[in-house]
């Protein structure tokens, strides 16, 4: 059984989310949270709330009272571009620079390898 989490418009560039998402893609949901808590990025705190938030999802759908039990791991984890503000800022010669405040969508997606009996 898989459960999944979205995270919608967090305020940062996808390239930024991008680089903390791919080392716990595949990771088995105790050393993602580990690998999150020790890395000293701003996207590692986004995505350890959402890790956690795809595991509560998933013991609400199995029923299950400790995931623990079920060795979850993360099978599928990506980053999409969002939208982005547009702002102006003054140049030089009376000219303005355009500035994007980029956004991202991410998407995590935790299964067991334990098979619940039913």
């Amino acid at each position: 059984m898989e459960a999944l989490a979205k995270l919608r418009n967090c305020p940062m560039s996808a390239r930024k989310m991008r680089l903390v998402v791919d080392n716990i893609r595949g990771k088995s949901v105790d050393d993602a949270l580990n690998i999150l808590k020790f890395t000293n990025k701003e996207a590692a705190v986004w995505v350890e709330k959402l890790v956690l938030s795809a595991v509560s999802n998933w013991a609400n759908k199995a029923d299950a009272s400790s995931p623990e039990d079920y060795r979850l791991f993360v099978k599928t984890a990506f980053v999409d571009g969002g939208s982005s503000l547009k702002r102006f800022r003054p140049a030089p010669h009376g000219r303005a620079n355009r500035i994007r405040k980029r956004m991202n969508h991410v998407t995590i997606v935790v299964e067991n390898k334990v098979k619940i009996e039913a």
